[in-house]
């Protein structure tokens, strides 16, 4: 019956291990291809962070959160929702003089014939367009980025379920069915059991 048990736990375990390892082939692949997809997304766009030392990076609600990007291209999450945050929000802000676009635009249709408003409004919505989607790009690097996690726990699951599947068919190996154990093992020989 225990080696029977040991080999039936063990077999069990190593079809655990090849899902886990199959569930961290597909999150690895899942991970790769959604990081790839923001990367060669946001590098189309051909969108740069000011330059190191410039004027755009002075303000104090820009410059500490954008420094470290200086002159680079945007082609990651992380840097997108810099850009998004630090950058296109604060002149958003500042262009809609801290209204947002559906404060504006119910500015701009009780007056029809406002064309600064009009502009502003149109100005504002496309900074909030733009923001919005580089967030989307930061929301699926960061998904991409917890399948690679999922992946590495799901790789570690599969090796400690081989391991202990292998540790099982070496126990079951050594377990001898039917037969009692040797003198001195400490352990009851069968004939005491049922007698």
């Amino acid at each position: 019956m225990r080696k029977t048990l040991d080999r039936l736990l063990a077999a069990g375990g190593m079809v655990v291990a090849i899902v886990l390892l199959v569930a961290g082939g597909l999150l690895t692949w899942a991970h790769s291809y959604v990081h790839t997809q923001v990367h060669d997304q946001l590098a189309s766009q051909q969108v740069f962070f000011p330059p190191k030392g410039s004027d755009a990076l002075k303000p104090a609600d820009i410059g500490p959160y954008l420094n470290k990007y200086a002159g680079q291209q945007l082609v990651t999450g992380d840097q997108a929702k810099a850009y998004a945050d630090h950058f296109i929000a604060v002149h958003v802000k500042e262009i809609g003089g801290g209204q947002t676009y559906a404060q504006l635009s119910g500015k701009a249709l009780a007056a029809p014939n406002d064309a600064k408003l009009k502009a502003q409004v149109d100005t504002v919505f496309r900074g909030e367009t733009l923001r919005g989607l580089l967030l989307n790009a930061y929301a699926f690097d960061t998904m991409g980025n917890l399948a690679l996690t999922a992946a590495i726990v799901a790789y570690i699951g599969a090796g400690l379920m081989a391991a202990l599947s292998v540790l099982g068919f070496l126990h079951a190996r050594r377990v001898h069915s039917g037969v009692p154990p040797k003198a001195g093992t400490g352990a009851p020989a069968i004939e005491s059991i049922h007698a």
